[in-house]
């Protein structure tokens, strides 16, 4: 099309008064109604623990025993290597970083504000709430280009090696936001083997879609704290999962593993903040999933709801824009979106567009530290809460505002 044919397009579908919202992972109505029966599964006279504890009330701040088990399983550590929390992992990661500015980590010479210049390695394009985290503690961020295995090691290995400033890594290892990709065996025995000037070298290990696979079954990835074990530094990952897009969202469980020494850490610090997490919730996912051969029957449930709407997306962005060299697209296997890579100096128009087309796109910038994408050309689209029907149409209103931006740019 040419622009005048593109800008006749783009009003008519104004127009239409589109009201569809894809900007953040959010599971649909449909996939939290599979957990209702979670909401009943623990009754008043039913909340006794195996070891006859009480669990209405205060106490065993870092989980009930079977909810440790559980999780155990779930995280592929021992029940000794875990903490069990609340509903939100990214307040367990937010916390860990507060404590390591204020008092520091195993392993290392104190709190890390006292030692000036604190950094972290941003794989890009990466999470938003991951750098929002290290924006907020004022910890410097170095971004490391994300690759189809994982970040690029050569540069991590050099950065780290000489910069004791540098003092850990962000992590999404299975279905990275927002691009899908899962780090193969090399990247994390790469990041195990590393030899940091930093002694407290930390990899945050977010693991939140290790079971959200779209309908081929979850793919594996190769165990960190075994391999850090192995390599001599198992302080060197703390492990980050939750069940928020697995149960409910807004009342899941989060948990935190590592080496024993983490535990004992975490735990210490827990115990200023906390009396004891909601320990009825956490029986009630113990309750609801049985055993992980339960939980990955649920996540099948998952996968025949969400994965006919990124089957939807990729087949729009590939009526609409393949072959025109105008954007690349992944092709997740799991996790909650679809990373688009537009030509260069493009993203910020083309979300605009949208925006006034009646679709909203996470702002451009948004998957790079401080919301600075220096090519300006990503935009993470997140397709599970919208029906199939209104990612069609979202999708085209979204590749005409891209073919728009393009032409535009080319012709300026």
């Amino acid at each position: 099309m040419d622009i005048k044919a593109l800008e006749e397009r783009f009003n008519d579908l104004k127009r239409r008064n589109w009201q569809i919202d894809i900007t953040r992972g959010k599971p649909a109505p449909e996939q939290l109604d599979l957990s209702d029966p979670i909401l009943t599964i623990v009754g008043p006279d039913d909340c006794t623990g195996v070891n006859g504890d009480d669990y209405r009330n205060y106490g065993i701040g870092t989980g009930i025993v079977e909810a440790k088990k559980f999780f155990a399983a779930f995280m592929g550590v021992e029940p000794d290597e875990i903490i069990v929390g609340g509903n939100s992992s990214l307040n367990l990661m937010y916390d860990t970083l507060v404590g390591a500015m204020m008092f520091g980590l195993p392993g290392g010479n104190g709190p890390w504000k006292d030692q000036g210049g604190v950094k972290f390695l941003c794989p890009v394009p990466g999470y938003d709430r991951h750098f929002a985290v290290c924006e907020r503690l004022g910890i410097a961020m170095i971004p490391v280009e994300m690759t189809d295995e994982g970040p690029d090691m050569d540069a991590v290995e050099a950065l780290v090696a000489d910069d004791a400033g540098i003092k850990g890594i962000w992590c999404v290892p299975k279905y990275s936001n927002p691009t899908g990709a899962t780090y193969s065996d090399e990247v994390v025995d790469r990041l195990a083997a590393l030899k940091p000037a930093a002694p407290d070298f930390t990899i945050m290990w977010d693991n939140a879609y290790a079971y959200h696979h779209l309908g081929d079954g979850p793919v594996g990835v190769k165990d960190i704290l075994a391999a850090c074990r192995a390599a001599g530094c198992p302080d060197r990952p703390i492990l980050f999962g939750s069940t928020s897009k697995i149960s409910h969202a807004g009342s899941g469980v989060a948990v935190l593993a590592g080496s024993k020494a983490i535990i004992a850490d975490a735990t210490q610090k827990m115990f200023y903040a906390t009396i004891g997490p909601d320990k009825i919730n956490q029986l009630r996912h113990v309750r609801f999933f049985g055993d992980l051969d339960g939980l990955q029957a649920h996540m099948d449930r998952h996968a025949a709801l969400i994965g006919p709407k990124f089957a939807a997306v990729d087949a729009v962005l590939t009526r609409n824009l393949e072959g025109k060299g105008l954007a690349t697209w992944t092709r997740p296997k799991g996790g909650y979106f679809v990373s688009v890579d537009v030509m260069d100096g493009c993203a910020a128009e083309t979300v605009r567009l949208a925006g006034e087309a009646g679709v909203k796109l996470t702002p451009a910038g948004a998957t790079f530290p401080y919301g600075k994408d220096p090519r300006d050309r990503n935009i993470r689209l997140a397709p599970t809460m919208p029906s199939v029907d209104e990612l069609q149409a979202a999708m085209d209103v979204f590749c005409t505002c891209l073919e728009l931006t393009c032409a535009r740019r080319r012709t300026g």
